[in-house]
């Protein structure tokens, strides 16, 4: 501490007084932003989703806020949505809550699709565009470069029909994972009977959490030789991650997507890190396929359309993995030397009997000893979970991928195939 005293005291009085005068004038010189946008870039209508091919597709209708408002956007009410198709075919949208729902027909490869919007007095329309056929992925891979590093989760598609130009995809994925309690017992205390009663099926030993990411993924095969994507990375899972102390399951959705609606999510990403910078584009520049008809009022978003997607399901076990679980520090309550009426302040009070040591009734015994926890270390429902066992769940997923019967059909009329493995 006397060595900073002094080394203050040698800074020459002139230099410390410049400093405090040049840092209070620059913090003086702050001042609110206000950007001047001009009234047709606020209160943009946004349109976002994907018209899919006999089955359901969802569209997500909002409206565009000032920076610094809060709350999530509000659905864009009282719209009219439908589907048209070039040959006169129309599918009606309603509204789900947060987002329109339209079921559509099995959509053919020569027909352009459109989503038609009419809301606040306007049309708005996006580009008629032919529906998009995929390729089946090839594998999911898990890969962890080093013991201490995350684990990261690699796609590859198969071989592209063509490889004279690029190609571009958008991934989604669906979760599921394994949990266990903390504890477990096969017995309660039964406050009636004064006595432990056997219940091997009282709690379940593990259940399942499903999740469904709500992040999109999309890539180009620009630098990949033959436009083949392989090994592009999705995501990555924390080493300490619960979702890989037991054994974790994903599903990925693939799906062909155009150049521009990869420019328009990369553009959009882009915005969102960017948000609030000097250099930020405002909404309205983002690249979109989403017109008005009836005024020059702008809109932002973007529409795809495709004739399938094609998905892929992959297990990751712990051992596949160095997998770090911290120690949990211990969360049972010991009576020692208790009786039965200690046991019945014990579930008065919410808790659930683990272990019973009785021992009085030997000679030179230590007398009745028990432990309690409370029901959520011992009930995965408590913690978000299902205790059905998924019915996928006893795939061995041995490395390979089985091809089904369904991937056969996705290809001819539209259905979404699913292939397995892991790694």
């Amino acid at each position: 501490m006397k060595e900073k005293q002094s080394v203050r005291s040698r800074m020459p009085f002139h230099l410390f007084t410049f400093l405090f005068f040049t840092v209070t004038t620059l913090t003086g010189c702050i001042e609110k932003y206000e950007a001047d946008i001009d009234a047709k870039d606020t209160n943009l209508l946004v349109v976002e989703g994907t018209i899919y091919s006999g089955q359901e597709s969802r569209f997500v209708l909002s409206r565009t806020q000032p920076i610094g408002s809060y709350g999530a956007p509000q659905l864009e009410m009282f719209a009219k949505v439908s589907v048209l198709g070039s040959d006169g075919t129309e599918y009606v949208a309603f509204p789900m809550g947060s987002y329109y729902s339209c079921r559509t027909g099995h959509l053919s490869p020569d027909v352009e699709y459109r989503l038609h919007i009419e809301t606040d007095g306007e049309v708005y329309e996006s580009e008629p565009q032919k529906p998009l056929s995929t390729e089946k992925i090839a594998d999911v891979t898990g890969v962890q470069y080093s013991p201490r590093d995350n684990i990261e989760v690699l796609v590859t598609p198969e071989k592209p029909s063509q490889t004279d130009k690029a190609n571009y995809y958008s991934w989604t994925y669906d979760e599921t994972w394994e949990v266990h309690p903390e504890y477990t017992t096969d017995i309660y205390f039964d406050v009636d009977s004064m006595r432990p009663i056997k219940k091997p099926d009282l709690f379940a030993k593990r259940g399942w959490i499903d999740k469904e990411s709500s992040t999109i993924m999309v890539g180009a095969s620009t630098s990949y030789e033959g436009q083949h994507i392989q090994r592009l990375k999705l995501y990555d899972i924390d080493r300490a991650d619960e979702r890989l102390y037991h054994r974790y399951s994903g599903l990925v959705h693939q799906r062909a997507i155009t150049k521009a609606e990869y420019e328009y999510e990369v553009a959009r990403r882009q915005a969102g890190s960017e948000m609030g910078g000097l250099f930020t584009p405002l909404p309205s520049a983002l690249p979109t396929n989403i017109h008005c008809l009836t005024s020059d009022k702008r809109a932002i978003g973007f529409v795809g359309c495709s004739l399938y997607t094609t998905q892929f399901r992959f297990f990751f076990n712990r051992t596949d993995f160095s997998v770090y679980i911290p120690r949990q520090e211990d969360k049972l309550f010991w009576l020692r030397q208790c009786n039965e009426w200690d046991c019945v302040r014990m579930v008065e009070n919410g808790l659930f009997l683990v272990e019973w040591y009785d021992s009085r009734i030997i000679p030179g015994g230590s007398g009745l000893s028990t432990s309690w926890t409370f029901e959520y270390l011992l009930n995965v429902k408590l913690r978000g979970a299902y205790t059905e066992e998924p019915y996928f769940w006893d795939q061995k997923g041995d490395g390979h991928k089985d091809q089904s019967e369904d991937d056969e059909e996705a290809t001819s009329d539209g259905e979404t195939g699913t292939s397995d493995g892991e790694e």
